[in-house]
């Protein structure tokens, strides 16, 4: 496979899995950014070009040649618009990896209609992971009541990208939180502290104190073509505090991959009525499986196994079931299980 896919923050941390990943599967990474030191000494024999933002020409002149781009580079709320835009203007296919819910949106509202190609945001752990497993869990169901995506993650050292993605999505809220219930987004000041439970993870996590309401981008995902009113993301206590402590370090890899120790698991449960189906999917280090996720969509992208064409969550746009499967070698995904809840009078 030779097509030439363009990587946008080529040399950050997510960015050099997704690198890897290209040539891993055989393709010819073109790494873009607007550093050229750090370009330069990550590119080896690959090229690179230099582009921001702030100078759509840069980019036009960057994606040519190129057969598609994945965004890696974040907060989202700065980039997504312009580059893709550019791939618009250059009529390739774009994927990014944005986990900022507001960005998300922002692309499903300004792009619909508008793509001959495919644009998929969120193709990432976070709404593209969960979208593929809700939409799985579903199965024949054309509708459910509610879905609840549990994050078991062991730990959360945050890369500089997140913490200034969520400074931007903080800043974008103006204090207030966010959750997806009545069948839209719902903005509130909420009461002091996110309020805690117990979530039942299968074996071997077993059962976990998580932060209720503690809202990720899947909401936007999973609605943008599931018709579930109620979507509800939780989130392991451990991993958060982690995440809202000043003096967390970065990632630091552990194994040849680049991988950091951090393992997750992902417990998806969607409701209809009084039955319920439940899917799980774990593994190791949320950015770095956020790469498979994003090179198998442009490969499927590419090779034509797409459902449909324009702006689409992966769920939408993809056979989840199948994509899951591709994903093996990275991701340990269980049987889905449906069971009877009880009837009360």
């Amino acid at each position: 496979m030779d097509h030439v896919v363009a990587v946008f923050g080529a040399y950050g941390h997510t960015g050099r899995f997704v690198v890897a990943e290209l040539r891993a599967r055989g393709f010819v990474p073109l790494l873009l950014g607007r550093d050229p030191g750090k370009l330069e000494a990550l590119a080896a024999s690959h090229d690179y070009r230099v582009a921001s933002v702030d100078d759509p020409a840069s980019l036009d002149q960057a994606l040519k040649g190129a057969a598609a781009i994945i965004n890696c580079a974040g907060p989202f709320a700065a980039t997504a618009g312009p580059v893709i835009e550019a791939a618009l203007r250059a009529r390739i296919p774009y994927v990014d990896v944005a986990a900022e819910i507001e960005a998300n949106l922002d692309t499903f509202t300004h792009f619909a209609g508008r793509a001959e190609t495919a644009i998929v945001p969120a193709m990432a752990f976070f709404g593209g992971l969960g979208d593929l497993l809700v939409t799985t869990a579903m199965g024949d169901w054309t509708a459910a009541d509610e879905a609840h995506i549990a994050y078991g993650l062991s730990s959360w050292h945050p890369t500089a990208g997140t913490l200034a993605a969520g400074t931007v999505s903080r800043d974008r809220r103006d204090g207030r939180r966010v959750r997806f219930t009545g069948g839209r987004l719902d903005y509130y000041a909420g009461e002091r502290g996110l309020r805690t439970l117990e979530w039942d993870f299968p074996a071997p996590l077993g059962r976990r104190t998580v932060f209720d309401e503690f809202t990720m981008a899947d909401v936007v995902t999973i609605p943008s073509h599931l018709p579930i009113p109620e979507v509800r993301t939780c989130m392991t206590t451990v991993a958060a505090n982690d995440l809202g402590a000043p003096d967390t370090p970065a990632p630091v890899a552990v194994d040849e991959r680049g991988r950091s120790a951090q393992t997750f698991t992902v417990d998806v449960v969607v409701r209809s009525g009084f039955t319920q189906r439940r899917i799980t999917a774990s593994g190791q280090d949320i950015y770095a499986i956020s790469a498979p996720l994003a090179v198998e969509a442009i490969h499927r992208i590419l090779t034509g196994r797409t459902r449909t064409t324009g702006v689409a969550s992966a769920g939408e746009i993809f056979d989840a079931p199948d994509f899951l499967r591709a994903l093996s070698a990275h991701l340990s995904l269980g049987p889905r299980a449906e069971s009877r809840l009880p009837e009360f009078a």
